[in-house]
């Protein structure tokens, strides 16, 4: 059997049809709307976000093999609800953690724990990331959690309370700010 030719190959590939913007939302609570009604079909959500994408211009996108469009995320598209702690075989931490569309997540080096604090109150703001450009947001009750299993290390001179997962440490904030803030 023959390949076809190259130019042939090229014509028959089809440009993704934009079908501009698709009246979804993600609100920060983590619940889907459409057209300003929530969906309340777990299944149809799951199936929403297997195609969920994000441009380098921090766009996002729903993108089949043949279609695109643009949806509104007002935080992060996920929520992380649960967290699961483990020594694997070496003895090492491991933190996964669930997500609201029970996608399961293990922090490593190439799914990070960011925590983003607020310059003026210093509120944490704690992600992990799912896939490549889409976070799930850490809830306040899980990221307790993460608190819990804090211990000081020291990073670039600064000693920093943070997490281990997979031999990575993920720093949470600064010890110093923890202390004054239990005062």
């Amino acid at each position: 059997m023959q390949a076809l030719p190259l130019p042939f190959a090229k014509a028959s590939a089809r440009p993704k049809h934009d079908c501009g913007d698709l009246e979804m939302r993600i609100a920060r609570d983590g619940t889907w709307f459409y057209k300003g009604s929530p969906i309340g079909r777990k299944e149809l959500v799951c199936l929403f976000a297997s195609v969920l994408k994000r441009e380098p211009d921090g766009t996002y996108l729903l993108e089949t093999p043949v279609e695109r469009g643009r949806i509104e995320v007002e935080d992060a598209p996920f929520i992380a609800v649960e967290l699961f702690w483990r020594n694997d075989e070496f003895g090492c931490q491991v933190l996964s953690f669930r997500t609201n569309l029970d996608e399961v997540v293990t922090a490593s080096a190439s799914r990070p724990i960011t925590v983003h604090l607020c310059p003026r109150t210093r509120e944490p703001r704690p992600y992990v990331l799912v896939r490549p450009g889409l976070e799930a947001k850490i809830n306040r009750a899980v990221f307790y959690e993460l608190v819990a299993l804090a211990e000081p290390e020291v990073i670039a001179g600064r000693e920093m309370l943070g997490v281990w997962s997979q031999g990575v440490f993920f720093p949470i904030d600064e010890a110093q700010a923890q202390e004054l803030a239990a005062e």
